[in-house]
């Protein structure tokens, strides 16, 4: 699978470096400081730049990939980049929202929206209601 991963952060040097091992990966980040958070095996491309540029997202092909992930800390700029990638061609796309409201935008307009916000307040709700009943 063809992979273009947008955000070297945690989650996104993390994934990179697990989806490497089965998988043709890509992973942009404006600050070439953040691919040292990589891990030593990780076999794919890094690329430095803008990843709400077109070109930038033309050059490593965005149009070609069956998955791109759009995991930087911003919402704005994973909206963005998401909207480019689907408009370039790639497959599947994910974005990570923090914000729950604009989760559901996402998803309207036919991304997979992650949000760490949403998800960690239904598992620490889980969690407390859960221990309640077992008392």
């Amino acid at each position: 699978m063809n992979i273009v991963i947008l955000g070297c952060g945690r989650v996104g040097a993390r994934l990179a470096t697990i989806l490497g091992r089965s998988h043709r990966v890509t992973i942009i980040d404006w600050n070439a400081g953040a691919f040292d958070r990589l891990g030593p095996d990780f076999a794919g491309d890094t690329v430095v730049g803008n990843g709400i540029d077109v070109e930038v997202l033309r050059s490593v092909a965005t149009g070609d990939a069956d998955l791109f992930l759009a995991l930087t800390d911003g919402d704005n700029r994973n909206l963005f980049a998401a909207q480019v990638a689907k408009r370039l061609g790639a497959r599947r796309i994910i974005a990570r929202v923090y914000d729950a409201e604009r989760s559901g935008i996402f998803s309207q307009m036919g991304f997979t929206a992650i949000s760490p916000t949403v998800n960690s307040a239904r598992r620490l709700f889980n969690m407390v209601v859960g221990q309640r009943e077992a008392q």
